[in-house]
């Protein structure tokens, strides 16, 4: 019997009955780690708000999950209540790793600071380090620096996006798991059967923050030529954050087309790629994002940003476009590119893409582990 104890910052809910779920990214993907686990215990944090339509149940009796308490923000006060936090904290992972053969943790996060020293002095356990943020982040926070580098300096696997010729040997390059097989087979289908005609629909799906893009998106289409923006019949804003009445109220005023659905079920989320032709992530940082990966199984081109590992799966005018440059212009010269295409180029790129989308699998994920980490 195999056993696996994760370790991570997971947002996670009560419902009125009583059942608990998670953040549905990463339920969905331990949910599938049972393929290779035989039980797993998830640490992770309990949060005493109301569950966002994002967040899901695990699939399984097999998986447990037990609760940290949520800790961490932006603010100064919420840092120093990691640390008053901390010793409670290692007692519950120092218990729950006792019960499992391997352990999983995935950084970086507030907690990783004094859990990842824990883990690499005081802990014997088989297990792996999954690093889902920019590996390359040259102004990453000071939290962010010091647990890249303890997992640069100690032995055991660290899965990281992206390839980097500077990386240790056993910083092991992963793509980050998204789709499900028959997720796939449903692409192939949309992809065979979508059509590129005007007006086009693009989406967004991420954290509604100018961090993320969104105010880059709203004001490059709000200064493209009229002419380029009849030929956008939609812009679907998927997420939530503290700014989601502001922009809506923004995009009200200047009468644009978009509209803000805040948090959507993973169903909600893949219906509205089925129906888009583009996704658009001007970020400022990001490790690889999950959306860019699921948006392409259903022939949505992506606009991005060139930043972290990104351009290492997007090639610029083969599969996608890459801004190369963090600003409107260069936004709005991406979203012209996409908007002029000939229907020939379209079925191209959503062809291109195909190459890369079996990668992000969860079985292919899974498959990997086997053979190089566990």
């Amino acid at each position: 019997m195999k056993t696996l104890t994760i370790i991570s910052h997971t947002e996670h809910y009560l419902l009125p009955d009583g059942s608990v779920v998670g953040l549905g990214s990463t339920v969905t993907e331990i949910n599938h780690l049972l393929q290779i686990f035989d039980s797993i215990t998830h640490v992770a944090m309990l949060h005493d708000s109301p569950a966002p339509p994002n967040a899901m149940p695990y699939l399984s009796d097999q998986i447990k999950f037990v609760a940290l308490p949520a800790v961490g923000g932006r603010t100064v006060r919420a840092k120093l209540g990691i640390l008053f936090q901390s010793p409670k904290v290692i007692a519950i992972i120092r218990k729950a790793l006792r019960e499992s053969d391997y352990f999983q943790f995935r950084a970086p996060t507030g907690i990783g600071v004094f859990v990842i020293p824990y883990l690499l002095v005081f802990n014997r356990k088989k297990g792996w380090f999954k690093y889902a943020g920019n590996w390359k982040q040259s102004d990453a926070p000071l939290a962010y620096s010091i647990q890249k580098w303890l997992l640069e300096k100690q032995s055991r696997p660290v899965t990281i996006n992206g390839f980097w010729e500077d990386q240790p040997k056993h910083c092991l390059s992963f793509e980050n798991p998204c789709l499900t097989e028959q997720e796939i087979l449903s692409g192939q289908m949309v992809m065979a059967s979508k059509s590129f005609q005007i007006p086009l629909e693009l989406c967004f799906v991420g954290r509604l923050e100018a961090a993320k893009g969104v105010d880059l998106i709203i004001a490059a289409v709000e200064e493209l030529e009229l002419e380029a923006r009849q030929k956008i019949g939609l812009i679907h804003l998927v997420g939530s954050g503290p700014q989601i009445e502001t922009y809506k109220k923004r995009v009200e005023a200047l009468k644009l087309p978009f509209i803000i659905h805040g948090h959507l079920s993973r169903t909600e989320v893949h219906q509205i790629y089925m129906k888009s032709h583009g996704i658009l992530l001007p970020s400022e940082s990001e490790g690889f994002p999950k959306v860019i990966a699921e948006a392409m199984n259903y022939g949505c081109i992506p606009i991005v940003s060139n930043v972290s590992s990104i351009s290492h799966y997007i090639k610029d005018g083969e599969n996608g476009y890459i801004m190369p440059t963090l600003d409107v212009l260069s936004l709005m010269h991406c979203l012209t590119q996409l908007l002029t295409m000939e229907v020939t180029v379209y079925q191209q790129m959503k062809n291109n893409s195909v190459t890369y989308i079996k990668r992000f699998s969860y079985d292919y994920y899974n498959q990997r582990l086997l053979q190089e980490v566990l």
